[in-house]
């Protein structure tokens, strides 16, 4: 990452630019990192603010989307944010679903890539196998549709967090909570301007998820990246940014004019 992690409180967070707020939430393996390009892109304009959840960290007993939705309404009430442009990848657009509904006032618009919430093919009963390094790089090159993505930084720093029991015992029972939880008697109840950018490549929320959610959502319009799987803002930065830079310009003359 190379932008600075600021403290407030019990928050460590990214928070660049000037302009209206686009709070950015990562996934179940996600990083700071993984949005170096969002932040590169859109800082001059908005208010480009991520959090790091407390994934790996939270004591166990709080570890399920309902821990981690107080811990981001915690976080946007210490910040005094408002009128927000919500982005969540993954695990981070369950998330962001929850807080929507639970909030509707304070998100002026939502983008989902990769959300979970409706189906995800995770890494299923076998996972994680700790200190078995070839897995854990087998498991994340699964994530991207070109396997060099996944840099050996990036592989390091997940068999890192998979060594570690606690950790892997966090994961394992929010992913839990997250496969029970599932919106889709909710979603329709989400009226904000929605933009899905989805991997055409995508294999733990395959295609049809993102057609699933486009069919559940009143106000929303999906886009697909080819030679793209599940985190688009990584794998094709230029052309996520494309499609959520005319996504923001469009809702800019609704919300912020």
């Amino acid at each position: 990452m190379a932008y600075q992690i600021k403290t407030e409180g019990k928050y460590n967070y990214v928070d660049e630019g000037e302009g209206p707020t686009l709070l950015v939430l990562h996934g179940l393996f996600g990083a700071l990192s993984n949005f170096n390009d969002v932040v590169k892109g859109f800082k001059k304009n908005y208010r480009v603010i991520i959090p790091l959840m407390p994934i790996y960290d939270m004591p166990m007993r709080q570890a399920s989307l309902e821990g981690l939705l107080a811990y981001i309404e915690g976080f946007v009430i210490q910040l005094k944010l408002k009128d927000m442009i919500l982005l969540g990848n993954s695990l981070g657009g369950h998330v962001g679903l929850l807080y929507t509904l639970a909030h509707p006032e304070s998100v002026a618009s939502l983008v989902l890539t990769g959300s979970s919430g409706l189906f995800e093919n995770t890494m299923g009963g076998s996972f994680p196998k700790r200190g078995n390094y070839e897995y854990i790089k087998e498991r994340v090159e699964y994530t991207f549709y070109d396997p060099k993505t996944a840099t050996k930084e990036l592989v390091d720093e997940c068999f890192e967090i998979t060594s570690s029991i606690p950790k892997c015992m966090n994961i394992v029972q929010i992913a839990k909570s997250a496969q029970r939880n599932n919106m889709a008697s909710e979603i329709p109840s989400i009226k904000v301007p929605t933009c899905l950018i989805w991997g055409l490549n995508d294999t733990i929320t395959p295609p049809h998820v993102g057609h699933e959610f486009n069919r559940l959502m009143p106000n929303s319009e999906l886009h697909f990246i080819d030679k793209c799987c599940h985190a688009p803002m990584m794998e094709r930065p230029v052309e996520f940014n494309e499609i959520l830079e005319k996504f923001l310009a469009k809702i800019n003359k609704l919300v912020f004019a």
